[in-house]
């Protein structure tokens, strides 16, 4: 489930991006902004990517779900070790960076990546 909450989440990302740019934008510059929001963050992405790695071997590319998963659970275990303040700032400066024109632009391979997601785990 979670796995599959993850892909729907990643195509809601992905009609924010296109239709409310601006809230897209908004929201990456808020990025590891408080304790709470950093931690929340890197959190889930912790979980998220142990689930990728756990679920792999009952996935239709279990090699691909390893590889993220793995790479979502090693930037994760990095990111508990950064600065929160150089994380936020990391963020914010890539929120200044992305104009509203390049969300919309990306938003399909959200669409994309978030379809794949939830169609690669074998529902039964």
């Amino acid at each position: 489930m979670i796995i599959i909450m993850f892909g729907f989440f990643i195509i809601v990302t992905g009609f924010i991006m296109l239709f409310n740019p601006q809230k897209a934008r908004m929201t990456l510059s808020k990025f590891a902004s408080t304790n709470f929001i950093n931690y929340t963050e890197i959190t889930l992405r912790l979980v998220v990517g142990v689930a990728f790695i756990l679920y792999s071997d009952f996935c239709k590319f279990p090699e691909a779900f390893k590889v993220l998963g793995w790479f979502m659970l090693i930037t994760a275990l990095i990111l508990y070790c950064v600065p929160r303040k150089l994380h936020h700032k990391f963020s914010t400066g890539s929120a200044h960076i992305i104009k509203p024109f390049y969300f919309r632009l990306i938003s399909p391979f959200a669409f994309l990546f978030g379809g794949l997601i939830i169609y690669s785990v074998n529902w039964i």
